[in-house]
Order: structure tokens, then sequence, then C-alpha cells
């Protein structure tokens, strides 16, 4: 793990500030945008961006991210996290164009802010079938991911997070990308709606654990 952790780079990501990447063998390289909000990003353990880190009190522990257990998994991947905490699905979809120049797949994900703020799951669904339809249009691979479990949020959230995700799984039936199954891989089987204790740093995010779990168990190339 120390080993792959001294190969992460920074580059741009467009409006996102900045992104984390991994090397890959030369010639095997599928080159992965991630495009969403504070769980794509790695919070609370990391932040794609050092200024946002730094005003948010995050940490700058690249295991705090999915990406990296997923790249781990299979050295082929090299990722772009563009990540930023708190952003609606509208928010986020602002920033497709920049976050996917050069990439071969896009993982779209986000939601959960759109229901912190009060606003209606269809509105969100259809952001996110939006993002998705815009990447199939690019030439590229898509993947969206459902929304996880919120344990701060819960038993008032629940409910959203369900509807949420019903609508994701099916407008991705329709439209013939797969889901991440990231609420099943972290749902509390003896508390279901909330993420289990050991994969959750604060009730809101994934710990190093979760995010693990992400990478390693919910990610699959389309």
């Amino acid at each position: 793990m120390v080993g792959l952790a001294a190969v992460l780079l920074l580059t741009g990501c467009g409006g996102a500030g900045t992104a984390t990447t991994t090397s890959a063998q030369p010639g095997k390289t599928i080159f992965v945008a991630a495009l969403g909000d504070s769980i794509t990003a790695g919070s609370p353990g990391f932040d794609p961006s050092r200024v946002r880190a730094k005003l948010l009190g995050f940490g700058q522990d690249p295991q705090s991210q999915w990406e990296y257990w997923a790249q781990r998994s299979d050295p082929r991947l090299r990722f772009r996290n563009c990540g930023v905490f708190g952003e609606r699905t509208d928010e986020i979809a602002l920033r497709l164009v920049a976050c996917q120049r050069g990439a071969d797949v896009l993982v779209v994900q986000g939601g959960i802010d759109d229901i912190v703020q009060g606003r209606p799951v269809a509105g969100a669904a259809r952001n996110l079938r939006s993002m998705v339809e815009r990447g199939k249009k690019l030439g590229l691979r898509v993947e969206v991911a459902d929304v996880l479990p919120w344990n701060n949020g819960y038993p008032e959230a629940a409910p959203k997070i369900v509807a949420l995700n019903r609508l994701i799984h099916a407008f991705a039936r329709a439209e013939h990308v797969r889901v991440l199954p990231f609420y099943a891989t972290l749902d509390d089987p003896q508390s279901p709606g909330r993420m289990e204790g050991p994969w959750t740093a604060d009730g809101d995010h994934p710990s190093v654990a979760g995010y693990r779990r992400l990478g390693e168990l919910a990610f699959r190339l389309p």
C-alpha cells in the first residue's frame, strides 16, 4: 500500500480543482473519470483539492478514496478524481465536460446533497440520467453509483434514499449502463438504512475500510 501511495500524482481536473491519478502499465491504461460529490472525493480523510481539504479540515490520506482501492485491485486503471464536497447533482453536471477529457470510462455519482438540501429525488434522478446520457454521447463507457445509506440522516432521509436509488436503477436499465452498488456494499444488514459501524468515519461518509469495500467490491469496469 505504501508503494501505491507513493505513485499518486496531482493533476488538474478542469473546474474541479486538483485530481488524484495513478500510474499504470504503458499501453494497458484504462483512464476513468470519477465525477461526483464528497463520496467520490474521499471525505473526510481525503479531498483531491489541497486548498479545499485545508479549508474543510479534511485529511490527505489517499487510501480514503474508493478509486485508490479500485486501482490497487486492477493496475490497468488510472483515475481522475473529480469529487467536490457538498455539491448537488445539478452542480456536479456542470463539471462533466472538464472532468471527462481524455477518459475511457465515466463514473457518475451524486444525489445525497440534493436530499440534504430538500430537493426532490425525481429532479436528482433526472440530473444523474442526463449525465449518463451526456457521457454516452461523448463516446464514453459510463457507470452510475447509487446513493449510500446516511446514518446521521436516519430515519428521515432513509425512504428518500431508497426512492432515489430505485429511480437510478430504473434509468440505468433503460440506458443499459451498470449501477455500482454503493448502497448494498456498505448497508448494515443488522440495521438496514445505515452504514455498518466500521465502514463509516463520521456517519456521513465512509471510513478507509468503507472506501476499500467500495473500490474492491462495488466498482467493476463496464
